[in-house]
């Protein structure tokens, strides 16, 4: 896959949960990794399934994400390779995490603590993705203040469209305030039902909504997608021939060919 001319910081974040943020994270960092890019994943949730899905340990005591943002612990200290995956790395969340929301109030420059700790960072990565918690709260705040894009998964069920103004207009606030070089250069439908209409209505609202910054690869409704995690792998590895694997292949791809033919505008 092509590599960007310059790092690509991807805030995965959809408020809703339940619609394949984590998957979505996981699966297109290991696509991305095992063709070629330096990827990093920042588990910003504190149930830790990014961690979970990647194999990480992030129990009681292992350093994580949250030294970085309350301890201003520098994040190659806590960033662990991921095993058998080469050029991918992450940094986990532990329960710790949970307590993370407070704890920032009172901190300087609460916003921007995970933008500066991956500004500072020393090595080199093509993406570096942030798994946000289903909320929109300081954390997921701080990932849009750290990212350039915003990568928004929609799961194609009636449901997914009612929390999706609110989202867009976060996002736009925090563009106008702390981040104006942020955009949402990405939708991603995900759990897509080729048997029911109400996925085609969806994708098809979507799709006269966002227009082409909806990718033309869908995600469907895969068991192995979710049988994955239990082995502490992503589907990528899992089982590399089903629907579900060669589908997010599809979307990494599509990912990587549109930040090299369109370069992240600067003054989005």
């Amino acid at each position: 896959m092509p590599r960007p001319e310059r790092t690509r910081v991807m805030c995965v974040a959809n408020q809703k949960g339940g619609v394949g943020k984590t998957t979505t994270t996981v699966n297109l960092a290991v696509a991305l990794a095992l063709h070629g890019n330096r990827v990093l994943v920042v588990d910003l949730d504190p149930q830790g399934n990014a961690s979970t899905g990647l194999n990480v340990p992030h129990h009681t005591g292992v350093p994580d994400v949250y030294d970085c943002l309350i301890n201003s612990v520098p994040l190659e200290e806590v960033a662990q390779a991921v095993e058998g995956i080469p050029n991918l790395w992450c940094v986990p969340a532990t329960i710790d995490l949970a307590g993370a929301e407070i704890e920032l109030v009172s901190v300087v420059a609460r916003e921007s603590r995970l933008a500066r700790a991956i500004a500072a960072y020393p090595g080199h990565f093509d993406y570096v993705f942030i798994d946000c918690p289903p909320s929109l709260g300081l954390l997921t705040v701080n990932a849009l203040v750290a990212a350039q894009e915003v990568l928004i998964p929609i799961q194609c069920e009636y449901y997914a469209l009612e929390g999706l103004n609110q989202l867009i207009n976060n996002i736009n606030l925090v563009r106008q305030h702390l981040n104006p070089r942020l955009e949402v250069s990405t939708i991603l439908l995900t759990m897509y039902d080729r048997r029911t209409r109400l996925a085609d209505a969806v994708e098809q609202d979507v799709r006269n909504h966002f227009g082409d910054k909806v990718l033309q690869a869908v995600i469907p409704r895969n068991v192995r997608v979710s049988e994955a995690p239990s082995y502490g792998q992503s589907v990528m590895t899992y089982d590399p021939g089903s629907r579900g694997a060669t589908s997010y292949f599809e979307a990494a791809q599509e990912i990587a060919e549109r930040g090299v033919k369109e370069p992240v505008s600067r003054n989005a």
